[in-house]
């Protein structure tokens, strides 16, 4: 979840913060709080639709399959171009604002050098993801760490000063009145949008139905607060007069909280801010564009895989859109378009989420279910038109003249090629109350499934595959046995073994007991995170757990911590399926050596979907 949780926020932590606020002060005083506070709760309701539409269909692409998969293939088109455009000029906006604050470090830098600069940030993101997104996670990692510790940082030495000077640059409050509040949340909308990005790269997250939507909502909560606590903070210090049109305000800040050091200081916070803005921006967008070369609204060139497993040719051609936009284009205007293309986006998104759920499709089936649905879906999207209004007709104008290019380019390279059924069918259906035998998506997301399971699978193997086993003539009282479970797993659990030794000897033991034909599963749930353990014991002599009951030779021991209740749950029916197998004892009683009885639980694993065996 951490790197979930470093992908989404470094796409937020950026200009956004680090340039927007002085930009747009002038427009509003110090209500540009109420404006980014109205930004990032507006941009909720979207990050709870993606979540859970990643995690029913976590494939990679995000938005584009979640609309082209509920709308069609037209609008997939436009979500797919819309949502690839938008987040390629959103992260050059980001590295643009790079060559900005390295001005700070070397004044002497001009404007040619500093989109050079930014220019070839660019490149070194592209050769980083073309390499492999589980590097460029891990280096998105150290740095969004890194950045919000000095944010915490400029936030507390900011608050004691406060705390001496006081409050007077909040007032008056709203010198420029209530209604350019909406029109700037609109403008600065962009800052939170990266809180759902993460979902273009849900096929290649493990675990993605506990770490998609976790770090999301983590991500959005967190970096929500440090936006609304260091713009808090910045009002509070500069006078209106340094920080209206101020460029780098919140390094300007650090200097009057810390002198040069502060302005140091801050400024490579700013440049951390960027570079992961970067890093993500080009990880996220080039999904889009895979995906859709896959499904055949793109060349199928955007498509194709290199040997480290990323899409080369669509990120090279993301990093040239934005090597493009960097060289030709300022700040503001960037950012307000993109901020156009997103809200446009977010009602994609959340009208992908009311049709899946309305379809009624069998295999729909959500690890994660968004809370408050319809309602925050039609507050949200409701929310997005108005900003959309309240940002002019000029971005507006652009906008529409986007989707209008992208539909012309659907009906002129994908229209008749690419057939499918999607969600509003279905929907449209109910309401004429017809029927239809057709079942294409439902198969696809069946597929999703199976292909999810399988990776359970796969990760039940290998938990086997590393499993204790007690090869024992007759089974140990439970205190023994508990004492050589806890001195076995202890160190490698992270639990200590006394800890360990009193869960596995509670009272309630029987409870965690569930006896089956040719096999007994002891359970315990501990605590910890990430936490699944399982131990293989056969008892040659055999062992009787109740009384009247027929003596077993395979007992299964697992430990496991409240966030892997979903996968003990799976490894019991593979467990259960197992002992129910006719050769099962017999295997397991001649299995020769330790090694061999690992073999006879990875054997038994089914490879299709599960059909639950009688108890």
């Amino acid at each position: 979840m951490m790197e979930v949780f470093c992908i989404s926020s470094g796409a937020m932590i950026s200009s956004g913060l680090f340039i927007l606020p002085g930009v747009v002060y002038g427009d509003l005083g110090p209500a540009v709080i109420f404006a980014y506070l109205a930004a990032s709760i507006i941009a909720l309701p979207t990050v709870l639709a993606k979540a859970e539409l990643s995690t029913a269909i976590p494939k990679t692409g995000g938005i584009f399959v979640f609309t082209d998969r509920s709308m069609g293939p037209m609008m997939g088109t436009l979500g797919g171009l819309s949502s690839w455009f938008s987040l390629a000029l959103k992260s050059a906006f980001a590295l643009f604002g790079l060559g900005i604050f390295a001005t700070i470090l070397y004044p002497s830098l001009g404007v040619m050098e500093i989109k050079a600069l930014a220019i070839g940030f660019c490149l070194l993101f592209m050769v980083l993801n073309i390499t492999g997104v589980r590097h460029s996670a891990r280096a998105q990692v150290w740095m969004v760490v890194t950045l919000i510790g000095l944010l915490l940082l400029y936030i507390l030495v900011g608050l004691f000063h406060l705390s001496s000077v006081g409050l007077s640059n909040f007032s008056p409050f709203f010198p420029k009145g209530i209604s350019p509040v909406l029109s700037t949340s609109g403008l600065v909308f962009v800052s939170f949008a990266g809180s759902t990005k993460v979902a273009a790269v849900a096929g290649e997250v493990r675990k993605p139905g506990r770490n998609i939507p976790y770090g999301m909502l983590l991500s959005w909560a967190v970096v929500s607060l440090l936006y609304l606590a260091v713009i808090f903070v910045t009002i509070g210090i500069m006078t209106p007069e340094k920080l209206s049109g101020n460029e780098t305000p919140i390094s300007d800040t650090g200097g009057v909280l810390l002198g040069t050091a502060g302005i140091a200081v801050m400024s490579i916070a700013g440049i951390l801010a960027f570079v992961s803005t970067g890093n993500a921006g080009i990880m996220t967008a080039s999904r889009d564009p895979m995906a859709m070369g896959v499904d055949g609204l793109l060349p199928g060139v955007f498509g194709k895989i290199n040997r480290f497993g990323t899409p080369h040719v669509a990120i090279i051609v993301t990093t040239l859109i934005m090597i493009m936009a960097i060289a030709f284009t300022d700040v503001k205007r960037m950012a307000g378009y993109a901020s156009m293309l997103l809200l446009i986006l977010f009602i994609f998104a959340n009208l992908a989420l009311v049709f899946m759920r309305e379809s009624n499709i069998k295999h729909y089936r959500p690890k994660y279910r968004a809370p408050f649905y319809p309602y925050a879906q039609i507050i949200g999207i409701a929310g997005y038109i108005l900003l959309i209004i309240m940002l002019g007709w000029e971005k507006l104008l652009v906008a529409v003249a986007f989707i209008l290019l992208g539909a012309i380019w659907y009906f002129l390279f994908a229209y008749g090629r690419v057939k499918r059924e999607y969600a509003f069918l279905r929907v449209a259906e109910r309401v004429m109350g017809e029927e239809t035998e057709s079942c294409l998506l439902d198969e696809e997301l069946r597929e999703v499934l199976i292909s999810r399971d399988q990776i359970l699978r796969s990760r039940f193997k290998e938990k086997v595959m590393d499993a204790e086993v007690f090869d024992l003539n007759y089974l140990h009282p439970p205190e023994v046995l508990s004492r050589k479970l806890a001195y076995s797993l202890s160190r490698k659990l992270g639990i200590g073994e006394d800890d360990l030794i009193e869960e596995l000897t509670r009272d309630d033991r029987k409870a965690h007991m569930m006896s089956m034909k040719n096999a007994v599963i002891l359970s315990y749930q501990v605590k910890g995170r990430d936490i699944y353990h399982i131990s293989l014991i056969r008892t040659r002599r055999g062992a009787m757990f109740t009384e009247g009951s027929s003596p077993v030779h395979c007992t299964f021991v697992i430990l496991f911590s409240k966030d892997e209740k979903n996968f003990y749950l799976n490894s019991l029916m593979w467990l259960m399926n197992l002992s129910s197998r006719e050769d099962f004892e017999e295997r397991w009683k001649g299995a020769s050596k330790k090694e061999e009885l690992k073999k006879v639980v990875i054997d038994s694993i089914p490879a299709g979907e599960f059909r639950r065996p009688p108890l």
